[in-house]
């Protein structure tokens, strides 16, 4: 058994490995387009100036160097009032930017696997893999690789991005089913390409996570740290076929990337691999729901919503746990025959439909499934009314992880907005949001929800970002560098905890301090659950 303290450092590596998978190819982008040379010969610049001098989409410049601000290697102030946002170099700058060289192959290696399956082992990009291997294995030649210096930072980023893909390629392939975790195994029961993938696996020997017998092979307890997380890394992975096309996104022409239509397979993310991730990461999440979701359908039945809208449904596992926890330990669930529990489960993707009407199947549970727009609530509402008869304001609103992820809609310039205090990076198309506008935004959002709240509440898990200078502080103790690359890039808008729920007491939606939490329990906080009721 692991104790706390190996625990905790393996923790650590999980979160390096996830800044590793943004921050290569960001730092490499900027490197190579020259970016970097400009600033430590200005010392500050401006970044309005800055995109203007190298024709970048200002937007996505700023988040990738809000990236580099978070891993330490330059400063990041920005004057919310004046709209003003300036990069200074620090003591760490110089060094790091010169190191950046070293992130070459690791994101020439995310750019070749383009042309080959998002999720399968196959020869080409095996071969690849093994020339970076044996470079990672001899430290890239450098000297010296001690722990808190920038050449350990920038290592572990390259092993993350040797790990990352590949444990989740094995994750969903079925490699962390218990008959691989419980017993020693031959190569061949999982690939067909034996010599190629017992390469991939040696590697994972010289990590420590897998013991190699003869020609078999068995997990170590590290190795089980990591296949038990392994959708820790999901999401992250799956915003690949946006991180290998940063030079175009920052530099060219981003529009083709950014648009999106639902009928359509999204060119910016891997959704069944972003679902995949999302259901496993959400589930430690769904246990602190419970006692809300208890709570509220142990009500007189009266007083009992009629059922539940999951808004943005993912893969559907939240509305199978819902509906389980509320059959089974509620009074509502000894009352489904007289008052059946309305289940309706909306999402903007059809792909992310398909998955949850596959899941819900499978768990031979009932629920309506529909496409919907977290930014059009009206429009869901009157739908569901028309074609269902179901009343959105009768149910109780959940949802996990959404908001954030709402379409951009302008705010009027004649309209006016007060001071952001937010420390974020956010852009819509290339264009770079001002804070002060996007709070605007989140409290209209709020503003649209809120006839379909009042009744039932909303019960919400949300993701948030924190200050560059406090994830800098925290390497190893934070996800945040990679939420806010993943979803500056994607334009989403992951906003401080503090402000997010500050805005919903603007609009009259009162928090259930009660029934809501954040995680981790500290300043460092990048998860929340929310239970908002309508004040009376």
């Amino acid at each position: 058994m692991l104790d706390r303290q190996v625990k905790n450092s393996l923790r650590a590596d999980i979160f390096r490995h996830l800044d590793g998978i943004v921050t290569a190819p960001t730092a490499y982008s900027l490197y190579s387009n020259s970016v970097l040379d400009y600033i430590l010969e200005k010392g500050t610049v401006e970044i309005k100036s800055l995109a203007r001098r190298f024709k970048a989409n200002e937007g996505y410049l700023n988040v990738a160097l809000h990236t580099l601000s978070s891993q330490g290697w330059i400063d990041y102030k920005i004057n919310n009032e004046n709209d003003t946002i300036e990069y200074t170099v620090n003591q760490n700058s110089n060094a790091a930017f010169k190191s950046f060289k070293l992130y070459e192959d690791v994101v020439g290696l995310m750019k070749f696997s383009a042309r080959f399956h998002r999720r399968k082992f196959e020869k080409e990009p095996f071969l690849y893999l093994k020339t970076i291997i044996n470079s990672y294995k001899n430290n890239y030649d450098l000297e010296s690789v001690v722990e808190g210096t920038i050449e350990y930072q920038i290592l572990k980023h390259i092993e993350g991005i040797l790990v990352g893909p590949t444990i989740v390629a094995l994750g969903m392939n079925g490699m962390f089913h218990k008959y691989f975790l419980e017993s020693s195994f031959h190569p061949s029961e999982f690939h067909e390409d034996v010599e190629s993938f017992s390469s991939l696996l040696d590697f994972f020997v010289f990590l420590g996570w897998f013991k190699k017998h003869n020609e078999n092979y068995s997990f170590t307890e590290k190795g089980l740290f990591f296949a038990r997380r392994a959708s820790a890394y999901g999401v992250t992975v799956s915003y690949i076929p946006t991180l290998r096309r940063l030079d175009q996104l920052i530099f060219g022409n981003s529009n083709h990337i950014r648009d999106i239509d639902s009928s359509k397979e999204e060119q910016h993310v891997d959704r069944e691999m972003n679902v995949w991730g999302s259901g496993g990461a959400h589930s430690s999440y769904f246990k602190k729901m419970d006692e809300v979701l208890i709570e509220i359908f142990n009500r007189p039945l009266h007083e009992q919503p009629k059922g539940i809208l999951d808004m943005g449904c993912g893969n559907g596992a939240f509305l199978i746990h819902a509906y389980n926890v509320i059959s089974l330990q509620t009074l509502r669930g000894a009352h489904l025959e007289d008052h059946p529990l309305i289940l309706v489960g909306a999402d903007f993707n059809q792909s992310a439909l398909k998955v949850t009407r596959r899941n819900i199947i499978k768990s031979e549970i009932w629920a309506k499934l529909v496409w919907g727009d977290i930014g059009d609530p009206q429009s869901l509402a009157q739908d569901l009314k028309d074609n269902f008869k179901i009343l959105l304001e009768d149910l109780l609103n959940v949802r996990t992880f959404l908001d954030h992820n709402r379409i951009w809609k302008d705010i009027p310039k004649a309209k006016r907005i007060k001071t952001s205090t937010s420390q974020g990076a956010f852009a819509y198309k290339g264009m770079r949001i001002n804070n002060n506008a996007l709070e605007e935004n989140l409290r209209q959002h709020l503003e649209l929800w809120k006839p379909y709240i009042n009744k039932f509440g909303l019960l919400a898990i949300e993701l948030h970002t924190i200050s560059p200078s406090l994830i800098s502080e925290n390497l190893g103790k934070t996800p945040a560098t990679a939420y806010n690359a993943t979803h500056g890039y994607s334009d989403q808008y992951i906003l401080e905890l503090k402000i997010f729920r500050a805005l919903a007491e603007s609009v009259g939606l009162q928090l259930n301090q009660d029934a809501s939490c954040r995680f981790p329990e500290s300043d460092l906080a990048t998860v929340s659950i929310n239970y908002f009721e309508g004040k009376i």
